[in-house]
């Protein structure tokens, strides 16, 4: 993991990100080198975090659905690397060992989606979905199926996306898939993929019954909520045990593998003010890409129950790039319960009734989604009890 750098510090890797968003068009005063950064040398003036580039980093943090904090981490520099990528700046094609990722990359997803052709998530991963894909408009189009995107291929999609356009495949696909699994929650597969797990166990707070970590917390609070969704009949897996912390990646490819309906990432947060407080959800979505409409439907859902049944302050539902919402092939949410910097929310999260209270909304948020609007029970009113009654008539 990359240092992450603030205003004040100094590197190549600042330098790295002001050539790059120079390149891109977001710093317009820039007369410095945009040439490959790899292959030069940087002034200490280039190297040197600035307040000017972290606010013209926040905005872009902003507009690729990552938290705009103005500094320099992973996951900003991933974000920087892939907007660099233009469809036609480089051949694209399937390498199963090294998946080329890039802007180019969903701008080519987002043209066969509208062609028809793809109906995934728009991910700027060139894998195995995007490879049939583009063999299908290849071959549908007279064009050599090889899957290769060059300059031929390139040529016709650009003829064809001048005039043709449409919605959302993979929004009508996702759409469709919670219509046609119908309302009852039986059968229903959810990951519940609680955060932390082995060495890391977080903050420790203290609260009723004495001193709890966050892992103890989230993992508490994911069994409440499997307990009750096999109850109601679902299948259900925890993405991890709790002697281990496997990886974003590894927990999306757990996801994958169960073939789930959903996945619910439960998390807390820490702030260096305590002020900091209340619950947020985020679902796969940004300005620039696609966004799953059944994940934002169902952290919608989640969030306002959530605040509905506790005194959680409510910090609303919000599209992310995250890696566990990105890479899993299912809508994904991530639910961040509160701060433990907060006396508040450490009050609240550490009250055994306070986590059924929102073990009940998410499992009724689930049951909502399913129900596609067809319930009009008020928001916090939905009890588990009532479910259950109404999933074994």
């Amino acid at each position: 993991m990359t240092r992450i750098l603030h205003v004040g510090d100094s590197s190549a890797r600042v330098a790295e990100v002001r050539s790059t968003m120079a390149r891109l068009g977001l710093l317009p005063g820039f007369s410095g080198d945009v040439g490959d950064w790899k292959n030069r040398s940087f002034s200490n003036e280039e190297k040197y975090f600035d307040e000017d580039l972290s606010e013209v980093l926040k905005a872009f943090q902003q507009s690729r659905g990552i938290v705009p904090s103005g500094s320099i981490d992973d996951v900003t520099l991933r974000e920087l690397r892939e907007a660099s990528y233009t469809l036609g700046a480089r051949v694209l094609s399937y390498e199963p060992n090294q998946v080329l990722v890039g802007d180019d990359v969903s701008q080519l997803q987002r043209q066969l989606q509208e062609l028809g052709f793809y109906s995934h998530k728009v991910d700027g991963h060139f894998g195995q979905q995007t490879y049939e894909a583009l063999k299908n408009y290849q071959l549908n189009y007279g064009l050599q199926d090889d899957g290769v995107c060059g300059p031929d291929t390139l040529r016709a999609l650009s003829l064809l996306g001048r005039r043709i356009t449409g919605g959302s495949t993979q929004a009508i696909r996702e759409r469709e898939n919670v219509r046609q699994a119908g309302p009852m929650l039986a059968g229903k597969r959810v990951v519940i993929d609680p955060a932390l797990g082995g060495n890391e166990k977080g903050e420790t707070v203290h609260g009723p019954y004495g001193a709890i970590t966050e892992e103890d917390i989230l993992w508490d609070l994911a069994t409440r909520i499997e307990g009750r969704m096999i109850a109601a009949g679902m299948e259900t897996i925890i993405s991890r045990p709790r002697m281990d912390n496997p990886s974003a990646k590894d927990r999306a490819e757990i996801a994958n593998a169960f073939d789930a309906d959903a996945v619910i990432s439960l998390h807390l947060d820490r702030y260096d003010n305590e002020k900091a407080n209340g619950v947020a959800t985020f679902y796969f979505g940004s300005e620039t890409g696609a966004s799953s409409m059944t994940g934002e439907t169902l952290s919608g859902f989640i969030q306002r129950e959530i605040v509905a049944r506790t005194d959680l302050n409510n910090c609303y539902n919000h599209g992310r790039t995250w890696d566990v919402l990105r890479l899993t092939r299912m809508p994904s949410v991530e639910v961040v319960l509160g701060y433990v910097t907060n006396p508040d929310d450490v009050q609240i999260l550490t009250d055994p009734q306070q986590r059924d209270a929102i073990a009940e909304a998410i499992v009724v948020s689930v049951k909502r989604l399913y129900l596609l609007g067809q319930d009009d029970q008020p928001t916090g009113t939905y009890n588990f009890a009532e479910l259950l009654k109404l999933e074994q008539a």
